[in-house]
């Protein structure tokens, strides 16, 4: 497995504030965590995901279950980012779009700050999911956006990856939290990884239950 030097992590932008709020009024926590901006991706982890990723399969059916949970939550979460603020929801206004619409996340957070927010369509990209219906996926990059990287201030870099994989994870329960493992470390790590150029095909199929474990990110601990 090719293991670059990771480039330093870009540097985070101010969270958006109603959805951080957003996030732990969805995952009903009492308390939650102030780390996001120290995460980074862990060489050897960061690397023992991807050859996961790599070598499973396209589609398994022992995966269903858990991909079935988390598009049940990904549309429930889409209808709280885009749904009337006088009847709880968020009042973000999502439109997709035909080409990548930002040069970078701050520049997404700073759309989102005032209640909008483009998505990449999948059905431009030509990597169609194996599971997940062009809309399903479309929800899905919407709610990844707005509650993993806007939420928590961090771009879209491999440690921005991991650290919005960590804020979104607490939005899904365990079962789905797989699913979301393969879409975003997954993804993420073999594209960081691998040799060759261009985004890895998308699979619908679990990695070890190790990977989902919240635990396994890498924290700054000398940048706080």
């Amino acid at each position: 497995m090719f293991a670059p030097a990771l480039a330093a992590a870009a540097p985070s932008f101010e969270p958006v504030g109603f959805l951080r709020d957003g996030v732990r009024r969805y995952a009903r926590l009492v308390c939650d965590l102030t780390v996001y901006g120290r995460v980074l991706l862990d060489l050897a982890v960061g690397s023992a995901i991807a050859e996961a990723y790599l070598t499973a399969p396209v589609r398994d059916e022992r995966a269903f279950p858990a991909y079935a949970q988390f598009c049940e939550h990904t549309v429930r979460q889409y209808h709280f980012l885009v749904g009337r603020e006088e009847f709880g929801g968020l009042g973000v206004r999502v439109r997709v779009v035909d080409e990548d619409p930002y040069p970078n996340a701050e520049a997404m957070a700073e759309d989102v700050r005032h209640r909008r927010l483009r998505v990449w369509a999948s059905a431009a990209t030509a990597n169609p999911h194996p599971y997940l219906s062009d809309v399903e996926n479309d929800m899905f990059r919407a709610v990844h956006d707005a509650f993993g990287h806007a939420a928590s201030g961090r771009g879209f870099d491999a440690h921005g990856e991991e650290a919005a994989w960590l804020r979104h994870s607490v939005m899904y329960p365990p079962l789905a939290r797989q699913a979301l493992t393969t879409e975003i470390r997954g993804q993420t790590c073999a594209l960081v990884f691998r040799r060759g150029d261009g985004f890895p095909q998308q699979k619908a199929a679990l990695l070890p239950r190790r990977f989902s474990d919240r635990r396994t990110v890498l924290v700054d601990r000398a940048a706080g």
